[in-house]
Formats: structure tokens, C-alpha cells, sequence
């Protein structure tokens, strides 16, 4: 069975999805691409045609396209204030989504979009792709099997470089409406991997966020955030874009009362510390970076996706999950701007942020 998607979308992260589209092409075929600059469709869809043998239909209007394309799914690379209406739009022709991350810069949407994709019996995913990478997904094994016994606290460091040339290139980052700072957009996978390790719900986050050093930006280049777990475990959070002069490193570390395990390198993509009883070393810790900090993760993320909608399961990340993250990072937004210990779940969203002045 041949999935036929579309992607909407054909920006920076697009060449990542169209890297699982070629690996997956036993299973996906791409009947069309769209993006508002035609000229980014049009080379999105050459490249499809160089590696796979077709060239897509190529659109500038997404809705045109759902009229006149017959697909099985959609997969949306816009940004990120738009997935919300992408999203619904999608759902409403009938399409299983599976949209970038964040899925939405509100909880009021991001709720509405999970409930209409489950009201519609359609699959809503997230890609969160890093969840696949195979020293997370060690570091997952021994947490389900407890290996860890009780977990103390875990971090999550972000230490990546952005520039002025990066919010050149495209007006909508770094705004409070369309993206969030560096939290959001550079720091939402870590964020991701570190609340799905801790264990249970996170029950209130405290937070921080600083403009240092991008004065041509709306949103903070720098965010720190403590989480409290229900299970009294505890999350720490450091997003930076301010790294001289280029993207240094990704850095998980969970510590437990049996355990201790650190994941680096470029996109958390290799084991830097691996301590349980009798077991001081793994294979993983001499694994190589992948070439950008998106890593490798795209590819396992669509044959599950593909999978899941052939099977009617749901996808590994669902909208559910996907939701998760979000919270959180609104949840340190909103302690920023009103500076005290927030409750979480949250009932916010970036656009509130526009009050916020550094």
C-alpha cells in the first residue's frame, strides 16, 4: 500500500521531509507541494522529481490544492502561527495531518485541533522527531522498565547560535503571533524529550526569559524555566541562541537513585554518560553527529505516521503528546510576564506575550 500526501510547506525544514519521503517511497508518494513562494514549491518539487522519478503538482494555495488533489494526508512545514488553520482546513477535507512542531502557539487551538481530528476519526501527528533517535529511545527503555527507580531531576540545555541573517530570512521569527523565542522554536524538541522522560504530569514552572542579544526580535534569545512534576521531580530548562560563534550542543541528563544517563552531541544523537548497576558503557556513545541539528529523526517519524494510518492506530507522537511542550513553554512565558510560580495546565497563548517588553 502507497500513501499519497501532500506537503505544505516548502521551507527551511522542508528538505528533512522530503529526505523521509525519498527513504520512505516504498510507502509515500508526494502528489503535490505547496508553498505561498512558488518558487520554493517548484524547487521542492524538482528535487522530489531528481531522487524519486515524478515531479508533484506544485501549488501557492493550499486550499486549492485540497480541492483538487486526491491525498491520503498532509504534512505542513509552514510557520509556525499558521498550523493552527492549516490544521483544522485539512481536517475538514478529510486529511490525516501530521504537522511541525510547535502544532500551535495557543492552548485554546491546540486543544480544538486534537478534538477534531479525533472527532473526524483522523490521525493527528507531531514531529517531534528526536523521540526516534535511537540513544533516546535506550534512555526510554530503562525508564519503562524502572531502572532508574525514583527519578530526581532531569535538564535539558539548548545551546545553539542564531544570527541576525537567521530572522532575515523569514519576517515571521522571533514574533510573539507567528513563533515564540528560543524556547519555542529552537528548544521545543529538548523540552519535548525532557517532560516525556521525567515521569507524570508537570504541576507548576517557573520561569525566566531574556532579550540579550538580538535587539531586532520581538521574543527572548534566552529562557530558563524550572518544572515541578506531580511525582515531585523536578525539570530544568536552558534555551539559548546566543552561542559564539555557532551551534555548540543539545544536552539531556536524567538522574535517578539507580541511574544516571547524559545524551549530546549535535541533535541529542549520542550517549555521553550511561552509569546503572554494572553497566558503565553502551555502543551508542560512538555514534556520530548527523549533519544539521535536525538530525536523522524525520525519517522513522513518517513510516510510523504512514503506519499508523494503515493500521488505524494511532501515531507514536499524537496530538496529545504534542501538546505537551507547548504547555510547558507557555506555562514559562506566562511566569515570566507575571512573575511567580504558574500552575499548569495554562490557558495561554504567544500573542498574550505582546505586552511583555525586555
Amino acid at each position: 500500500m502507497v500513501l499519497r500526501m501532500a506537503l505544505i510547506g516548502c521551507g527551511r525544514i522542508s528538505s528533512k521531509h522530503v529526505e523521509a519521503i525519498v527513504e520512505n517511497s516504498q510507502i509515500v508518494r508526494v502528489e503535490s507541494v505547496c508553498d505561498l513562494v512558488i518558487e520554493k514549491a517548484e524547487k521542492t518539487a524538482d528535487q522530489i522529481n531528481e531522487r524519486l522519478g515524478y515531479r508533484p503538482k506544485v501549488y501557492a494555495d493550499y486550499k486549492q490544492m485540497l480541492k483538487e488533489v486526491d491525498i491520503d494526508f498532509v504534512a505542513i512545514a509552514t510557520p509556525s502561527g499558521t498550523h493552527y488553520q492549516i490544521t483544522l482546513d485539512c481536517l475538514d477535507h478529510g486529511k490525516h495531518v501530521l504537522v511541525e512542531k510547535p502544532m500551535a502557539l495557543s492552548t485554546v487551538h491546540m486543544s480544538e485541533m486534537t478534538t477534531v481530528a479525533r472527532r473526524r476519526n483522523l490521525k493527528l501527528g507531531v514531529c517531534f522527531q528526536n523521540r526516534f533517535n535511537p540513544p533516546i529511545q535506550e534512555l526510554r527503555k530503562k525508564l519503562e522498565s524502572n531502572a532508574f527507580g525514583r527519578i530526581f531531576h532531569g535538564t535539558i540545555s539548548v545551546r545553539w547560535n542564531r544570527n541576525q541573517d537567521y530572522y532575515k530570512q523569514a519576517s515571521w521569527r522571533g514574533t510573539w503571533d507567528q513563533d515564540g523565542g528560543v524556547l519555542m522554536n529552537q528548544s521545543i524538541h529538548g523540552i519535548d524529550l525532557l517532560q516525556w522522560m521525567m515521569g507524570g504530569k508537570p504541576r507548576r514552572v517557573l520561569g525566566l526569559i531574556k532579550n540579550m542579544n538580538h535587539p531586532y526580535i520581538e521574543s527572548e534569545d534566552l529562557g530558563i524555566g524550572v518544572v515541578e512534576f506531580e511525582s515531585g521531580s523536578v525539570g530544568i530548562i536552558e534555551g539559548t541562541s546566543n552561542i559564539y560563534d555557532r551551534n555548540l550542543e543539545e544536552v539531556l541528563s536524567i538522574f535517578g537513585e539507580k541511574g544516571t544517563v547524559k545524551i549530546g552531541g549535535l541533535a541529542v544523537n549520542r550517549i555521553l554518560v550511561w552509569r546503572f548497576p554494572n553497566e558503565e558503557t553502551h555502543p551508542y556513545m560512538n555514534l556520530s553527529d548527523p549533519d544539521t541539528v535536525y538530525g536523522k529523526g524525520h525519517v522513522a517519524l513518517y513510516k510510523d505516521f504512514c503506519e499508523s494510518v494503515m493500521q488505524n492506530r494511532d501515531p507514536y507522537v499524537t496530538g496529545e503528546e504534542g501538546q505537551k511542550a507547548v504547555q510547558i513553554i507557555l506555562g514559562v512565558y506566562k511566569s515570566a510576564l507575571e512573575n511567580r510560580w504558574v500552575d499548569l495546565p495554562v490557558d495561554f497563548s504567544t500573542e498574550q506575550m505582546k505586552r511583555w517588553s525586555f
